[in-house]
């Protein structure tokens, strides 16, 4: 069985149990299969790196998981991924999520072609059974198979507000889902959201858009709350409306606390 995500990671842009000195070593190594695949050139790798370098390691998403990628540009030649499972874990300097044992590198042509493809990746990293699973297979063979399997097992979600807990008023609300981007971990974090407030019953009130810092300075005011990591709220600064901050981007149970907070509910 065939997803959009096994369908951007071919067999030969897997490799299982590859050894990296660090964490630039890892998503140099990411990057070069997207370049010998022929997804990029060695220009975006480079820019995956320095996307690091500059805004932090806020691509660790979740535990022991880093999704590299960087801004569209001639670089790119086509949307693709590239999956590394690493023989050894290493450090990314997160305060929570190192180390660092899978890096996942997407380089996508616009912010539209992949978005189905994040949204079956955030289910599967956030998911127990699948990323056990992810750990300990033995070939990209098997690798595309559990990530076009249905794999997924159904956590059992937080309860959702009793139906006397008030919703947002009728005009929709919107959420900001912000890095550095707007094209990655934006997406993983506004996946996780939507399902969060579908699972709630406010997928009707409550709109969620994933962005970059700059755009989000500029949409600030229109929004009700802003949800990104540590290292870019400390890029946004005030903006004049709640950000919160969120650890793993693939946690439901985190991103139902933010939701509660955030609405007193």
């Amino acid at each position: 069985m065939s997803s959009p995500l096994s369908d951007l990671i071919p067999e030969d842009a897997i490799l299982l149990d590859a050894e990296a000195a660090d964490w630039a070593a890892a998503v140099k190594i990411a990057g070069q299969l997207l370049e010998s695949t022929g997804v990029t050139t060695a220009d975006y790798t480079q820019a995956m790196v320095d996307n690091v370098v500059d805004h932090g390691p806020y691509i660790v998403i979740a535990p022991g998981f880093a999704f590299a990628h960087a801004r569209p540009s001639e670089a790119v030649l086509r949307t693709g991924m590239s999956w590394v499972r690493l023989k050894e874990p290493v450090s990314f300097g997160h305060t929570e999520h190192d180390p660092v044992s899978l890096v996942v590198a997407l380089a996508a042509t616009d912010s539209r072609q992949h978005v189905q493809a994040m949204a079956n990746l955030a289910e599967v990293i956030g998911d127990d059974d699948a990323r056990a699973a992810l750990e300990t297979v033995s070939s990209p063979g098997q690798l595309r198979a559990v990530l076009g399997g249905d794999t997924a097992a159904a956590a059992e979600p937080a309860a959702a507000p009793s139906s006397s807990a008030s919703s947002p008023a009728e005009d929709r609300h919107l959420i900001l889902t912000v890095c550095g981007n707007g094209l990655g971990t934006s997406l993983f974090l506004k996946n996780t959201l939507e399902g969060v407030l579908s699972t709630w019953g406010w997928d009707r009130h409550v709109s969620v858009e994933a962005t970059d810092t700059i755009s989000a300075r500029g949409r600030a005011k229109e929004s009700k709350a802003i949800l990104t990591s540590g290292e870019i709220a400390k890029t946004l600064g005030d903006v004049g409306v709640p950000v919160r901050v969120v650890e793993n981007f693939t946690s439901k149970d985190e991103l139902d606390r933010a939701l509660r907070e955030l609405y007193d509910v």
